[in-house]
């Protein structure tokens, strides 16, 4: 079981008979009466978010998952096709399932597959990966703005804002979680 004061962002929990991840959470405590804590959950099987509120000492089960290395192969339309590293077994999982994961996955990349009672959930990506930059603007010696950013389109077709003195053809490397560029390769 798990209760409100031992919460952790990413924990999957049991509640009304459906898998949920904890996405963000927030101990309210008003003038009157008892703490609540309001948690922003993602269903882990239909992709919905809520946001619900809580009394503060409530408890969940917690759900138990399973981790295992895979490589991602390929994309075949709205299939994505992984491999165990261990077994060599292949299976794929339905684009929508990975929505967030997709901008940042390239072939051959090592991630963690995480599955509940045999049946894939998703795939846990890395704290950071490294792209190339496919197209961006140069950058001119008069922008010299402090913190001055530029978009840039990486090699799985995301764009994200990089400084100035990025090239096309650099490799730079990307925060998974924030979406941010961290420093170049």
């Amino acid at each position: 079981m798990i209760s409100t004061s031992e919460l952790r962002k990413g924990v999957a929990i049991e509640l009304d008979g459906e898998l949920w991840q904890i996405l963000d959470y927030h101990h309210i405590k008003m003038g009157r009466g008892s703490a609540q804590v309001k948690i922003k959950l993602r269903n882990i099987k239909r992709g919905q978010t809520v946001e619900r509120s809580f009394q503060a000492g409530d408890k969940w089960p917690r759900v138990q998952m399973e981790h295992r290395q895979v490589q991602y192969l390929y994309r075949d339309g709205d299939d994505l096709h992984f491999m165990e590293t261990e077994s060599y077994e292949q299976f794929s999982i339905r684009a929508e399932q990975l929505d967030d994961a997709i901008p940042y996955l390239k072939e051959n990349m090592l991630l963690d597959r995480t599955s509940y009672e045999g049946e894939t959930i998703g795939v846990e990506l890395p704290v950071t990966v490294d792209l190339k930059v496919m197209a961006s603007e140069p950058g001119f010696g008069g922008d010299t703005q402090a913190g001055a950013r530029k978009p840039a389109t990486l090699e799985t077709g995301l764009v994200i804002q990089v400084p100035l003195f990025v090239n096309e053809g650099d490799t730079i490397r990307v925060d998974t979680r924030t979406g941010d560029y961290q420093t170049r390769l």
